[in-house]
């Protein structure tokens, strides 16, 4: 499935309007960074050091310490027992600050301002070479046309007036099926909407799947739960702000009437947890079927704006929602939705158009929901949406410029050493039956593996980008990914395809795939780097690679076989082990508590948790086994076993804002990254053992109540 972001509001392509968080759940991210919500408006730091923010000093990359760990980060007044993020990362903690444009600050997001500054500097030059052609000429041009604020002023809201006029025309409900129907190709939100996706039961073909949308708010919580009160009254303000700036009429009333409609659809979409279960969303139906479920919603009259060709096969996600927003659909007067349709296109355009729309969805989006003080400056929001645009093509000048070819190379060794490790970890479980290792065994060897950058590269031949046209460079290239979806519905299913830019700081698993993907720009310091200890690689990038191989037996990706198919391969007496512990695990994870009143969601961070409570294992154990029998040396004092895990440690080294903090803890798949480390490390028996972990220590947990699965 193609993937197109916009910049500043991170608004997922045309084609996925409706699909909200359920758009993309087949990657599996290391971090929040790899979702819509996060990709751009995530904080990219400046600086490639642990100086100031804003102190760019270089396009290299960056180094830790003597031997790949920053020492002057470790807290000694802290026991490791007690508090080991603390212990490892306190006085980095202590030091630092998150910058006033940044709502966290952390390594990942040094990371991301290095490949930020390397992008800013092949984009610019692009965008200087007047003379350019092919894909750097597209570069240049998306770049220009964003920079060009003169020209964005002078046509305000004038981009998005078609749009709105052509929502005004509308003069019956099914005339707006109609309009929802062409939100693959118009900037319009599909209440109940298409995608293309590898299907789910068959990963060599394509599948068109129907999905629920439609909610403008982070997640259902901030419309029902009483905790987000106050983010409730700011949207509605924030509305009525909006329609006034478009122009639209009664903004007051009908702000109220479009919060009370989306409240209506949150009290009966799923919640983010249940949206996990692969199992529960896999519902094939018929275009009679998809009619049937939701009376009064014409499909007909939607398809025929499209572009689909003929299909009487959908593959229906959350479907008990269905027919209860096919009765909110019918009992919400015409002009209601058609103020909501006109306030979410304003709301989508708005970071791509004059400064008072920038302003407002900033101070709105940005400030209220996640805590950020101030905005970005313009040149890393441009940067931003060239890379959301065309990303491969920038991506292909990263890997030239940045990544060698013995990084791939290494990397690759670092996968087979981990993956040997958890083959042996199959054959060593004393809980699963020698029938399902057999079948856990045939998937690990069929894992795909992808480092650094695709094969193919994405072909851009077909994008029209104009020089003075930033909200249509945008609207145009989700238009280009729909189409390029739709042509290939009925081919194979292209493998080579990635679902990240090399720029990006990430890495995930493609369960329908059956592979994980390392992105050119992870494989750096604190992750990787070729002079480091060994066991801080280990501990880093081979905690990376064992978290997403981790997340090919977690409680969802277990579901998919070697071959990428959804289907139940457990004995069922292995599977009810399984959830046993995996329901221990959220349970662990559920206790805590990173704010007053606001509890981890064990179900919804599950997959994360088992990724790296796995991830780590395999990470020490490969690192043991290439000792070859050997003692590790000592450092500083610090054992080959301590330095595993303070490597791991020191990747997540995260400061966040409050509203952040909160927005993740209702909405994100990941735990916030202080019980990446607390949370994972105490159900780790080399933990104990490295740092003599003893009872009456606060992170102790008896032997017989931790967890193992993997």
């Amino acid at each position: 499935m193609k993937r197109v972001w916009f910049a500043a509001a991170a608004v997922a392509a045309l084609s996925l309007s409706a699909f909200g968080a359920q758009a993309g759940e087949d990657h599996l991210c290391l971090d929040d960074a790899c979702t819509t919500q996060a990709l751009f408006a995530a904080p990219l730091l400046n600086g490639t050091s642990e100086g100031a923010a804003g102190d760019l000093t270089s396009l290299e990359s960056p180094r830790y310490g003597a031997w790949g760990f920053d020492t002057s980060g470790i807290d000694s007044s802290v026991k490791p027992g007690d508090d080991f993020y603390k212990w490892a990362n306190g006085a980095w903690d202590a030091r630092t600050e998150i910058p006033s444009d940044r709502t966290r600050y952390g390594n990942f997001d040094k990371l991301s301002e290095l490949s930020e500054a390397r992008t800013k500097a092949i984009i610019e030059a692009a965008a200087a070479n007047k003379a350019a052609a092919g894909d750097t000429a597209k570069v240049g041009a998306a770049y220009r046309a964003f920079m060009d604020e003169a020209a964005i002023e002078a046509l305000d809201a004038k981009p998005i007036a078609p749009y709105l006029a052509q929502i005004k025309a509308v003069k019956s409900k099914d005339a707006f099926t109609a309009l929802m129907g062409q939100s693959s190709v118009a900037p319009f939100t599909s209440l109940l909407g298409l995608g293309i996706q590898t299907d789910a039961k068959n990963p060599k073909a394509y599948a068109v799947y129907a999905g629920a949308g439609g909610l403008s708010l982070p997640d259902r919580d901030y419309y029902l739960d009483a905790k987000f009160a106050d983010k409730k009254t700011a949207y509605l303000a924030y509305v009525e702000q909006i329609l006034t700036m478009a122009g639209w009429d009664k903004p007051a009333d009908h702000a109220k009437a479009i919060v009370a409609f989306e409240t209506r659809l949150a009290e009966v979409t799923w919640t983010r947890a249940e949206r996990r279960d692969r199992d529960k969303t896999y519902n094939p139906a018929t275009l009679a079927e998809l009619q049937a479920m939701t009376p009064g919603y014409d499909w007909n009259r939607y398809l025929a704006g499209s572009e689909l060709p003929k299909v009487d096969r959908f593959v229906v996600t959350t479907n008990t929602t269905f027919p209860k927003y096919a009765a909110i659909y019918a009992e919400t007067p015409l002009d209601t939705l058609k103020a909501w349709q006109a306030f979410k296109v304003t709301d989508d355009a708005a970071p791509m158009l004059s400064k008072r729309f920038v302003e407002a969805s900033f101070a709105f989006r940005n400030k209220t929901l996640s805590g950020q003080p101030e905005q970005r400056p313009r040149w890393k929001r441009g940067v931003a949406q060239v890379n959301g645009i065309l990303g491969e093509a920038v991506g292909k000048d990263y890997v030239a410029a940045y990544f060698p070819p013995e990084s791939k190379a290494k990397m690759l060794d670092l996968v087979a050493n981990i993956r040997s490790a958890m083959k042996t970890r199959i054959d060593n479980l004393d809980w699963m039956s020698a029938e399902t290792k057999v079948k856990a065994q045939d998937k690990l060897t069929k894992f795909t593996v992808k480092i650094g950058y695709p094969d193919v590269w994405e072909d851009y031949s077909k994008l029209e980008i104009k020089d003075n046209d930033a909200y249509g460079n945008a609207q145009r290239a989700g238009v280009w990914a729909w189409r390029e979806d739709v042509e290939r519905l009925f081919k194979p299913v292209d493998k080579t395809e990635w679902g990240m830019t090399p720029q990006t700081v990430n890495a995930y698993y493609n369960s329908v795939n059956n592979e994980i993907v390392f992105p050119a720009a992870i494989l750096q310091a604190p992750f990787f780097h070729p002079d480091a200890d060994p066991a801080v690689n280990y501990g880093g990038i081979g905690g990376v690679i064992g978290h997403e191989i981790g997340h090919g037996f977690d409680d969802q990706g277990r579901k998919s076989d070697g071959d990428g198919v959804l289907r139940d391969w457990w004995t069922a007496e292995d599977a009810a082990k399984f959830k046993a512990q995996a329901d221990r695990l959220g349970a662990q994870y559920g206790a805590f508590e990173p704010l007053p009143g606001m509890k981890l969601n064990g179900p919804l961070t599950m997959g994360e948790n088992i990724g790296d409570m796995g991830g780590l294992a395999f990470g020490l154990d490969a690192y043991h086994a290439s000792l070859n029998g050997k003692p590790a040396p000592i450092l500083d004092g610090l054992t080959g076993d301590q330095r595993i895990y303070l490597g791991w440690a020191q990747v997540w080294r995260q400061k966040q804002r409050d509203e952040a903090l909160k927005q993740q803890v209702t909405s994100g798949p990941h735990s916030p990254a202080y019980y990446r480390v607390n949370g994972t490390i105490r159900n780790q028996p080399g933990w104990y053992k490295a740092f003599d972990i003893k009872p009456g220590d606060k992170l102790y947990i008896a032997p017989e109540d931790r967890v193992k699965i993997w």
